[in-house]
């Protein structure tokens, strides 16, 4: 099944039509449980996710996100008495206290105003000053708020879940929308496929002889924006903050000699070890890399990391699903969520996910 890079690819070659009862709503009952679509073949093979020991090989190298979602979803009022939603997309560094987060209201706050958060009032909440716009092209509130911004979160914020899920957060999911071995906060959504590992798989993995090693790459709100238009060269990606440590580079260059592949547990590990290969001289991750990226992947991108990847299963005509298309080749990705809507898998972040190779380049 080699790439299919010969032809150029519009917003509509990314599209499918899916059930609405297909969209899961709540996590399997057990991490590892949900089902695992293993697309590596000609044909799919439906298995479960606790199999995937048996489907890697010892010195394979497993490379997860460890970023952890934050409490990012705030609720409040304007001076107004108007209801006011944000969703804090990034803590600034510094001593400041500054947050930029997306703001929703019947009419955008100006410089200077105060809102409170910490539904529902009254009661115990906290003023955020607006200091005005910013982000990449100003679409972003540039917020002050008056204390440390991760602790104030994590005490009024709400689980940020993605729009497709109609509940409201509960604590199944201040628990479920995090992997298990998140570790660096600065997430607004999770990284979904590693949502699937528990620590009986993990152990089973490192029985195997399977190795892992993490990369951090913090999830905006932006993974959720649609594509608007047809020819795909004129969307912008967001623009995420990625870490490649030197460790990480180094267990590569191990797993490489020792005949292993690279499997990235997730597109977010994924865009993180191909944006500091793309970011180094000559296009090859020879060292630590840490900084933004915009890197956006369709067909024809060449790859020069990850040989095998865990993802979930994504919307259509997102930038999610060119990326995988670009990675197995658009028709075996087409083909296999045709026979996932068959086969009743489950969607989107919290559904099930599958397993894909990395198709051979034209001849």
């Amino acid at each position: 099944m080699p790439a299919d890079t010969t032809r150029t690819h519009t917003l509509s070659d990314f599209d499918f039509q899916l059930p609405p009862e297909l969209i899961a709503q709540h996590p399997s009952p057990e991490r590892s449980a949900s089902r695992l679509l293993d697309g590596r073949g000609e044909r799919p093979v439906d298995r479960v996710f606790r199999e995937l020991p048996a489907l890697l090989a010892p010195n394979d190298l497993l490379v997860f996100n460890d970023t952890r979602v934050i409490r990012a979803r705030l609720l409040g009022e304007k001076p107004t008495g108007g209801a006011v939603e944000a969703l804090v997309e990034r803590v600034l560094p510094g001593p400041g206290f500054e947050v930029l987060a997306h703001v929703r209201a019947s009419k955008s706050p100006r410089p200077g105003t105060s809102l409170r958060f910490g539904m529902p009032l009254p009661g115990p909440g906290f003023d955020a000053e607006v200091l005005g716009r910013g982000g990449p092209g100003g679409g972003l509130f540039h917020l002050r708020f008056p204390a440390e911004p991760l602790a104030l979160l994590e005490r009024h914020g709400h689980v940020p879940l993605p729009p497709y899920i109609t509940h409201a957060d509960a604590p199944e999911d201040a628990e479920r929308y995090q992997t298990v071995f998140a570790e660096r906060p600065g997430a607004v959504a999770a990284p979904t496929a590693s949502l699937h590992f528990d620590a009986a798989l993990l152990a089973a993995l490192a029985a195997r002889g399977v190795a892992s090693t993490r990369v951090t790459l913090h999830v905006g709100a932006g993974t959720f924006q649609p594509v608007r238009t047809e020819n795909l060269a004129e969307h912008r990606m967001h623009s995420e903050w990625f870490e490649v440590p030197e460790s990480t580079v180094e267990a590569i260059a191990r797993a490489r000699a020792a005949g292993g592949r690279v499997v990235a547990a997730g597109t977010t590990s994924l865009r993180a070890l191909e944006s500091a290969a793309v970011q180094t001289p000559g296009g090859q991750l020879t060292e630590a890399r840490q900084g933004e990226t915009d890197l956006f992947i369709t067909p024809g991108f060449r790859f020069q990391v990850v040989d095998r990847l865990i993802t979930n299963f994504h919307l259509p005509k997102s930038t999610l699903m060119m990326l995988v298309s670009a990675f197995a080749g658009h028709a075996h990705v087409m083909a296999l969520y045709h026979h996932a809507i068959e086969a009743r898998y489950r969607f989107f972040s919290y559904g099930d996910a599958m397993l894909l190779d990395r198709a051979p380049p034209p001849r």
